[in-house]
Order: C-alpha cells, then sequence, then structure tokens
C-alpha cells in the first residue's frame, strides 16, 4: 500500500483497526505484569520454589528480547493481517497452555509462546497506528499510551483479585477471552496497511541477535537472584554485550541490514531513544519498589498498594490523550522538559517522606510521577519515529522497543538490589526506600537536560 492510499483508508476503517489494536494491548500488556502477584500460588500449585517460579517473568522478558529484533524483518516482509492473526494466535495458543499446565516445564513453553505473540503484536501497533494516522500521531499515540501506560499497574491489583476469587488460571482465561474478540474482529476489520517486500532471511543475524538481546537481557533478570561475579549474571552479559558488537558490525556491512542500526545516526531518533531508555530505567524500578514501600514498609495489604497506585493510573489515562494534541499543536520540547521535570521532582520529593507519613502522602507523588510518565512514554516514540524515514520506521519501532526493554529491566534490578543493599530491619527500612529514590532522581536528570541543550531551536 503506497503513502497516498494510506491516506484514503476510510476513518471507519481506521478507527476499527485502532479499537482492534487497543483490544489486543489490553491483553499482552496485562500479562506483563499480572503475574507479580500471582506467583507464589503459581509456584505452590506447580510444587516449584519462587526463585524457579520468577522464570516465568524473567523467561517473559527474555523471549520478548528475543522475538523483537526479528519483528523488523517479518513487518516488513509479510502482509500486515496475516502477522497480526498470526500474532495473536500465538498469544491465544500461549495462554491456553498456561490453562491446561500441570506442571512448570509446561506453563513455561505457553509464557515464551505468550511472549512471541506479544512482541510481534507490540511492534505492529505502533508501525501500523503511525502509519494509517499520518495526520494525527501525537494524539493517536497518546490514546495508545493510555493502554500501555495504565494496564500494567492496574494489572497486579487485579490479578490479585482473581486469584483470591478464582484461582491463577482464570488470569489466562480473561486474556484469552479479550484477545479471542481482537482475533475475530481482525479478521473482519484488518487491512493490508504497511508495506512489503521481497528479502532473505539473515539466519546469522538472527542468531547473533539471540545471543545479544537475550544475552543482555537474562544477565539483568537475574540480577536480583544471583550474585553479580555469577555464570548467570556476569557471564551473560559479557556473553550479550560482546554479541551486540558483532551484531552492529555486521548491520553497518550488510546493504540491507537485518535490523537497521543506521536509524541512530539520526539525531532525534537516538535522543528518543536514550530518553526512552533513562525514562524506563526510573519508572520500571518504582514500579517495583511502591509496592514494596506499602506492604513492606507500611504493613499494608496488596489490595492496598493497588489502591495507592491507583490514583496515578487515573492521572495517566486523563493526561495520554491531552498530551498527544499538545504534541500535534506544540511539538516534542515543552512536554520532554514538563515531564522531566514532574519526574525529578516526584523522586526527589520521595526522598524525604518519613517514615510516620501517610501512605497517601506516596500516593500524590505517585500521581505526579505518572503525569511525568504520559508527557513523554509515547510523545518520545512518536517524536523519535517521526525523524526516519519511513521505510525504516519498522527498524526504528523494533530497535526503539527492544533497548528501553532492557533499561527497564536493568532499573527493576539496579534499583530493587540497592534498596535491599541501603535496608536494614524496621524503620531503617525507610532509609533504604528514600535514598533509592534519590538514585531515581539523579538518573532523571539528563532527561531534564536534554530538551535544555539539544532542542532549544526545534519545534519538534
Amino acid at each position: 500500500m503506497t503513502a497516498n492510499e494510506e491516506h484514503l483508508l476510510p476513518e471507519r476503517r481506521r478507527t476499527m483497526i485502532f479499537i482492534n489494536i487497543m483490544l489486543s494491548c489490553v491483553a499482552t500488556t496485562t500479562m506483563a505484569t499480572a503475574l507479580t502477584t500471582a506467583l507464589p500460588p503459581i509456584a505452590a500449585d506447580l510444587g516449584v520454589t519462587m526463585s524457579v517460579g520468577q522464570w516465568l517473568t524473567s523467561g517473559y522478558s527474555l523471549a520478548m528480547g528475543i522475538v523483537m529484533p526479528l519483528t523488523a524483518f517479518l513487518i516488513t516482509r509479510f502482509p500486515t493481517k496475516r502477522l497480526y492473526l498470526i500474532g495473536a494466535a500465538l498469544f491465544i495458543i500461549g495462554s491456553a497452555v498456561c490453562v491446561l499446565s500441570s506442571s512448570f516445564p509446561i506453563i513455561m513453553v505457553g509464557r515464551v509462546l505468550q511472549a512471541g505473540g506479544n512482541g510481534l503484536l507490540m511492534s505492529m501497533a505502533q508501525v501500523v497506528l503511525l502509519t494509517i494516522y499520518p495526520d494525527r500521531r501525537g494524539t493517536i499515540m497518546g490514546w495508545y499510551g493510555l493502554v500501555v501506560g495504565v494496564t500494567p499497574v492496574i494489572a497486579p491489583t487485579l490479578s490479585g483479585v482473581l486469584v483470591d476469587l478464582f484461582g491463577w488460571r482464570s488470569i489466562f482465561l480473561l486474556v484469552i477471552a479479550v484477545m479471542l474478540i481482537a482475533f475475530v474482529a481482525a479478521i473482519v476489520t484488518f487491512s493490508d496497511v504497511l508495506r512489503t517486500q521481497k528479502r532473505s532471511f539473515d539466519v546469522i543475524s538472527f542468531a547473533i541477535s539471540i545471543f545479544a538481546f537475550g544475552g543482555v537481557t537474562l544477565g539483568v533478570g537475574n540480577l536480583g537472584s544471583a550474585p553479580f561475579l555469577s555464570l548467570t549474571v556476569l557471564g551473560s552479559l559479557v556473553v550479550g554485550v560482546l554479541a551486540s558488537v558483532v551484531f552492529v558490525a555486521r548491520q553497518l556491512r550488510l546493504s540491507r541490514p537485518f535490523l537497521d542500526v543506521r536509524t541512530l545516526t539520526s539525531r532525534d531518533f537516538a535522543l528518543s531513544v536514550v530518553g526512552s531508555m533513562l525514562l524506563y530505567f526510573a519508572m520500571m524500578g518504582s514500579s517495583v519498589i511502591m509496592p514494596v514501600y506499602v506492604q513492606t514498609i507500611k504493613g499494608g495489604t496488596a489490595t492496598l498498594a493497588g489502591m495507592v497506585m491507583l490514583p496515578g493510573s487515573l492521572a495517566m489515562a486523563v493526561i495520554s490523550p491531552m498530551v498527544g494534541r499538545l504534541y500535534d499543536r506544540f511539538g516534542i520540547r515543552r512536554l520532554f522538559l514538563v515531564g522531566s521535570i514532574c519526574l525529578l521532582i516526584s523522586n526527589l520529593a520521595m526522598t524525604f517522606v518519613p517514615l510516620a507519613a501517610s501512605i497517601w502522602v506516596a500516593s500524590a507523588l505517585n500521581v505526579v510521577r505518572c503525569i511525568a510518565i504520559g508527557c513523554l512514554m509515547m510523545p518520545l516514540v512518536t517524536w523519535g519515529t517521526g525523524a526516519v524515514a519511513e521505510t525504516r520506521i519498522a527498524d526504528a519501532n523494533a530497535l526503539l522497543t527492544a533497548l528501553r526493554t532492557i533499561a527497564g529491566a536493568i532499573g527493576q534490578a539496579v534499583f530493587v538490589g540497592l534498596m535491599g543493599v541501603l535496608s536494614a530491619p524496621e524503620a531503617a527500612t525507610m532509609h533504604g526506600f528514600n535514598l533509592t529514590f534519590l538514585a531515581m532522581g539523579v538518573s532523571a536528570v539528563p532527561l531534564v537536560l536534554t530538551p535544555l541543550v539539544f532542542l532549544r531551536a526545534k519545534r519538534r
């Protein structure tokens, strides 16, 4: 389909595709975090330890890290509708395997299939939306950001309620129901909206990418459960970094790369990648630390932790569509500056929250943090991918998504580990919490400096 044909796509068809993508995103993003509260009952039911059970989340991230580089090839090689249906089918089959599993290896296979479907659908969603809405990219990505940003925050609370009422298998049944609706609707509504081209599959690049992205993701994922100098952490990181160097060198030599890393030569895209990585580094760390604060330090329940996070989720739900319209009108600089300052303030303010303070003080500061995330997450994607050629959007999206996912995993491992090192029994645990958010505040400083230093005279 040509650019002119994309503009001629009927508004009703565009709306149906948009709604379909939102439905699938609800299902896939729910599974990204839902198992955090369901791991204990799953581990107990399947007769494994928590250290083994956590592979249901770290293994999921590992599979996602491997799939992401592959999506750029798939999106530009195969028709959009067929590929979308394959991604949805993979996710449904993986979820069904999880429901029917009676042992840990079987549910692990289901999680890997889920991750494969999720990685494909996530990469396709952004590229499709940016393609069919060239006239309202900021607004549409704002609505998309609403789903991507809010669902993972609500999912742990929802899964906790489902586990208590119906058992852990009900989580998978719920996402199967949502994805089945999206699958059936896609058969009717989806079109082949992305350009495809004949290209050979670079087996060598794909093999190297498995070691590169998989090694880094695996090493980071094991930081909290194994010593840094262990084979599973340092060994995996060394393999991942070395493979990444080889992978980049190979892509630069190829006339048609497996994953076009030359997109990073675009200054705006490179800045958006760095900004997204810094955002996810701080954001994913706080998403783990906040429930620890409510349940471990303040002695609250998992339901209370969800209630503390809820106002922030609602704030993001309100601001995300507004931010999209603001991006279309004013560009990236103002949103970048406001969002990064809000992130810095919210993190530094957490440094001064005393043990005796009400948990709703932390909840209010989390609202400011969620506003910051809403101002930054999707606008950075829209701005960055808009700076590369249309033929490279799939590569740019795959690269950005993979790198920010890895940055988020690093943030989780670093800040959870830091809080463990800085904390001691009883009241001193609050000291570790305060210092951890101070570190998050420091990590937000480069985000504030980026629009001030690099975007002075740029409208977008």
